[in-house]
């Protein structure tokens, strides 16, 4: 089967981005961009992400996560440590995280490095989320194989018991990555494919050197 895609293209026009409007530190961009993407109708979930990392099996291997808070050390998600991605960036804390909203027609593309956050951290999260939630990190085994959905349901179903009318702790697995980063890249559509792009990089005494990359 072949379905040839060579005419879907469109025209980018909306926005541009020039080095005056870039101030020094891209997380000030970061947050301008981000909280414009979160007012937009155009955009529906702003903080959906996809983190890359790089597998036990030696390939990349990219997935959506829900960025939950960004400081100016960096950017927050939760996952299960013994997933496939928990295990992956144990194993090489290098990974990359990319934002797309097709609407704006922007994209930002950040390396850097994945650390544990703080347990308690963790926990202040842990505790703001519905409890269906809470039992769904204990419930799922991440990445392993289940033998159907209805042992999975099952399962839920005995926890749900189980800490009925109970606090409900945070599994030991389960917890947040801080990611570091090293490089971020700001992308915005514009005609004729000659987009803008503007790169910050960390130097060694953590000021931040920009530079214009071609399209």
């Amino acid at each position: 089967m072949a379905h040839d895609l060579s005419n879907h293209r469109k025209s980018y026009e909306k926005l541009a981005l020039l080095e005056s409007n870039c101030p020094e530190n891209p997380i000030e961009l970061f947050q301008q961009w981000f909280l414009n993407a979160d007012a937009s109708e155009m955009v529906t979930e702003a903080n959906a992400m996809t983190v890359s990392s790089i597998g036990l099996d030696g390939f990349p291997k990219n997935r959506v996560v829900l960025l939950k808070k960004y400081t100016w050390e960096g950017f927050i998600f939760y996952t299960n440590y013994n997933s496939e991605k928990g295990k992956a960036i144990a194993a090489n804390n290098n990974v990359c995280l990319s934002f797309f909203w097709p609407g704006l027609e922007q994209q930002i593309i950040i390396k850097g490095n994945a650390e544990k956050l703080a347990e308690n951290l963790s926990d202040g999260y842990f505790e703001s989320r519905p409890d269906g939630s809470k039992l769904g990190a204990w419930a799922s085994n991440q990445s392993e194989v289940v033998a159907s959905r209805e042992t999975l349901d099952n399962d839920l179903k005995a926890l749900e018991t189980a800490y009925a009318q109970k606090e409900i702790p945070r599994p030991n697995h389960w917890g947040g990555f801080l990611i570091k980063p090293v490089s971020i890249e700001f992308w915005q559509g514009r005609p004729n494919r000659m987009h803008d792009r503007i790169r910050y990089t960390l130097q060694k005494d953590f000021s931040w050197k920009k530079e214009r990359l071609a399209p």
